[in-house]
């Protein structure tokens, strides 16, 4: 959580928003939070539990590829 606001802050492409799964549970269940932190990529991709920095950025760089690989093969 706290690595996805510090990227928020770096780059304006990039928002960030915490929510308290138990208190929205009904969103805790649309995400399939089983673990947290869960961090949801354009709401493709997920990453679940706290991470060092660059497995952080491992993951999203590569949620963010594989987005951008199936959008470019759909043209």
């Amino acid at each position: 959580m706290r690595l996805a606001h510090r990227f928020a802050m770096e780059n304006d492409l990039i928002t960030a928003d915490c929510i308290e799964s138990t208190e929205f549970p009904d969103l805790a269940g649309q995400y399939r939070v089983y673990a947290v932190p869960k961090t949801v990529i354009n709401e493709q991709a997920s990453i679940e539990g706290a991470l060092p920095e660059k497995f952080f950025l491992d993951g999203i760089l590569k949620a963010v590829e594989t987005a951008g690989t199936e959008e470019g093969s759909r043209q």
